[in-house]
């Protein structure tokens, strides 16, 4: 096998190595215990006590779009529900916006009012930046989520979900599948495309495919709505007779998708979803759903930015690590939820 066609499993381990990483971490914050006195040494970590304990007050500023489907209303609850873990986390949020202007005035309003630190997930992640370069520049830390900033100075820590490796968990799946038939046919129902995190999953759902022979016979993009999933899904059917294995790029568009194959009456294919909501998880459950397995995108970002931006504005470490401080990038892994271990995930999964 070429170096060429080894790099989405060497990517994928990365993601894979990425999480355990950040997992690990964030067990840190929760759950280690104080470090012995007699300890020491350069670059250890010194906290006296455990990260979870009460400290000093911190108010924290939380920005994020509308919440105009499920994935986006799961960021911001999964945020609010963990700042009421802390007794210490005053969480000021501001009203879910798509329009650029009035989130720059949400930050400018944080700004004004001297917040600890600020978690960011930003409509557009340029238009965003200076902004964020200003807290940065009067003394507030923000943590970028999910959509980069393009300065790396805009922010002190950056959470990112996995794009391009939730296509690799997608076309990895759908390989071991049916990728023993050369002729099976592959179809991908992706998101915006103009988007350069659906041009992530594309390309890494191509890339994995291309390690089992395959590649996308069908393509078609939506818009990340119920109603657009299930019109480009009709015409998708239509133009395809056949279909072997389908990727959905996302679980909200994936109701109407669902409901455009019902309505067909097409089950000859596998599908895969992805975001992972618990509405796909119970199809997966249910185990009469051409939906077979959804890829994690975790909606659980900004409430690891609720819990990075705590520490940095305590002036705490991440427990697990023997370096100071926190990390600057933290990418999440993107986990394919099948029958076999739904349990595991569905607990936590947002509802589209």
């Amino acid at each position: 096998m070429s170096a060429a066609r080894q790099r989405p499993y060497r990517r994928l381990m990365t993601s894979a190595v990425a999480l355990v990483g950040a997992g690990a971490l964030v067990a840190g914050c929760t759950s280690n215990e104080p470090e012995n006195e007699g300890s020491g040494g350069g670059g250890a970590n010194n906290a006296a006590s455990s990260n979870d304990d009460t400290g000093d007050t911190v108010v924290i500023g939380f920005s994020a779009p509308a919440a105009d489907h499920g994935w986006m209303a799961g960021i911001t609850e999964a945020a609010r529900a963990e700042a009421e873990n802390y007794e210490d986390v005053e969480l000021r949020v501001a009203e879910g916006t798509n329009d650029v202007s009035a989130q720059i005035s949400q930050v400018e309003t944080f700004i004004n009012d001297g917040v600890d630190a600020i978690v960011l997930l930003p409509f557009d992640g340029a238009a965003l930046t200076p902004v964020a370069l200003q807290a940065m520049e009067a003394g507030i830390p923000v943590i970028n989520v999910d959509r980069e900033f393009n300065d790396p100075a805009a922010s002190r820590a950056t959470i990112l979900g996995d794009n391009y490796g939730m296509g690799v968990s997608a076309g990895t799946y759908i390989c071991e599948q049916v990728g023993d038939n050369p002729d099976a046919v592959v179809a991908e129902i992706a998101g915006i495309d103009s988007l350069p995190l659906t041009q992530d999953r594309s390309q890494g759902f191509a890339d994995a495919l291309a390690e089992c022979g395959l590649d996308v016979d069908n393509r078609v993009a939506a818009e990340f709505t119920v109603e657009s999933g299930e019109e480009v899904t009709a015409n998708l059917l239509q133009a395809a007779p056949q279909i072997d294995a389908i990727w959905n790029h996302d679980d909200d568009q994936g109701v109407g998708v669902l409901a455009a194959i019902n309505n067909a009456g097409r089950d000859e294919f596998i599908m895969v979803g992805g975001a992972g909501s618990a509405n796909a998880m119970e199809e997966i459950q249910s185990g009469d759903s051409v939906l077979q397995a959804t890829v994690i995108y975790p909606h659980t970002q900004a409430a690891d930015g609720i819990k990075l931006a705590r520490l940095v504005a305590q002036g705490k470490n991440l427990s697990d690590l023997t370096s100071q401080g926190v990390p600057r990038r933290i990418v999440l892994d993107a986990p394919v939820v099948t029958a076999d271990n739904v349990d595991q995930f569905i607990d936590n999964a947002f509802r589209s």
